[in-house]
């Protein structure tokens, strides 16, 4: 997938924040401890450092939700991280992310701390980032 198609899923996901750039995305995979993993309707993007993985971002056309391409990619994502040696998974999600914050702890990701005010939406209110890991 490339930074232009996951610019363009990405400003449809994720409406309520600012959304990544082309060029964000074009630098992030620049790296050689940043990976993705996608279909045609879904990418996740992780770094992972020493034995630990981060999920970057996880985004679906919202046109497509409901169809496992989420779940899909979350998948791949940890054979991925455990390829790479990574032994544990992190992540941050909003708290309003209800289909998000399901997905995760659906996961066996539990919540390891939080980020109160973390996020600023556009009408100005503030919402709390989670802070979620698990054991690969």
């Amino acid at each position: 997938m490339t930074p232009i198609q996951m610019a363009k899923i990405h400003a449809a996901a994720f409406t309520k924040q600012r959304p990544w750039s082309e060029m964000e995305f074009a630098t992030l995979i620049q790296s050689k401890l940043v990976f993705i993993i996608a279909n045609s309707h879904c990418f996740a993007l992780g770094r992972t450092v020493a034995d630990e993985v981060e999920l970057l971002t996880l985004a679906t056309d919202p046109e497509q939700r409901r169809h496992g391409h989420a779940q899909d990619c979350l998948d791949r994502f940890h054979q991925e991280a455990r390829a790479r040696q990574a032994s544990t998974s992190i992540l941050e999600v909003a708290l309003d992310n209800q289909a998000a914050c399901r997905l995760y702890q659906n996961n066996h990701y539990n919540i390891v701390a939080e980020r109160p005010n973390y996020y600023r939406r556009p009408n100005g209110q503030c919402i709390t980032a989670l802070i979620m890991s698990r054991a690969l």
